[in-house]
């Protein structure tokens, strides 16, 4: 497309209150393979459908990720859950890790942990879920090319016995909107994205407080399991973890406003294991 076309998106875009027009008819120019074919971009646009379905991809932290209609679109500030995932687990012995990338979406989290830790010469043994058919599919165009495992079902239910107590890095990028307040967020996502990527029950934490009951039991001794919350809702996530013997850490990005709630599993003291009395 030339650059009078843009301009004209440009104005389309800005006057349906597109806050990054330029970007995003850079974005849609670039996409189209014909006038008609933009025109038809910009109207689905300007009608609330996110620009990563209309492109079938968004960037993460420098990756392309393939996303598609139907699947929850990785936020920019959840790259700061990855910050602290990788972090952690250039942390310890050995050469690799196991992640897990619970209710993955597109596997966004998963691939871009796993892409930066091999940077710094960390295999990765990596396996996703989700229980959305539609996210399962994207995540294995994305992830399948690691080698990665991608299971449909509900958050641990559909992965391997073998992973039991072998987990370094949890991934649980769980919903945390509170059921009262999807109606008030922004059609994109509340039109267009799962409902089950979006609802976090009453306070918003009802999916945390599952994954934090059944983690101890998937993670490795000193294995980390990572969630995005609110500001407000921290305190209480990182409360739900102490219930479960895991120990709590919150970080907060304020550039991002962005929240994390790390909850670490104990490593046994020499002395318990000598004794025999391991926790269970």
């Amino acid at each position: 497309m030339t650059a009078p076309h843009q301009e004209s998106v440009v104005a389309e875009l800005r006057a349906a209150g597109c806050v990054f027009a330029e970007d995003e008819a850079a974005l849609l120019t670039a996409a189209a393979s014909s006038p008609d074919d933009l025109n038809a971009l910009v109207a689905q646009r300007i009608s609330g459908i996110p620009l990563e379905h209309l492109l079938g991809w968004t960037d993460f932290r420098g990756l392309r990720v393939a996303v598609a209609p139907g699947v929850f679109v990785p936020r920019q500030r959840t790259g700061f859950l990855v910050e602290q995932a990788v972090e952690r687990g250039r942390i310890g012995t050995g050469s690799g890790r196991v992640v897990v990338d619970m209710c993955c979406g597109c596997g966004a989290l998963g691939l871009a942990v796993a892409t930066e830790l091999a940077a710094y010469g960390i295999a990765v043994e990596l396996a996703a879920s989700d229980i959305e058919p539609a996210a399962v599919a994207c995540a294995r165009r994305n992830l399948e090319p690691l080698g990665a495992r991608v299971y449909r079902g509900d958050l641990f239910t559909p992965l391997p016995g073998d992973l039991t107590g072998r987990i370094d890095i949890l991934l649980a990028n769980t919903p945390y909107v509170p059921t009262a307040m999807i109606p008030r967020m922004p059609p994109e996502a509340r039109d267009h994205e799962p409902r089950s990527a979006l609802d976090g029950g009453s306070d918003g934490l009802d999916i945390a407080r599952r994954v934090a009951a059944a983690a101890p039991s998937w993670l490795a001794p000193g294995g980390h399991v990572l969630v995005e919350a609110s500001g407000t809702q921290a305190p209480v996530a990182a409360e739900i973890f102490a219930r479960q013997g895991l120990t709590p850490t919150v970080a907060h990005a304020e550039e991002l406003d962005a929240t994390v709630v790390i909850g670490t599993r104990p490593v046994p003291d020499r002395c318990a294991r000598q004794s025999g009395n391991l926790p269970r």
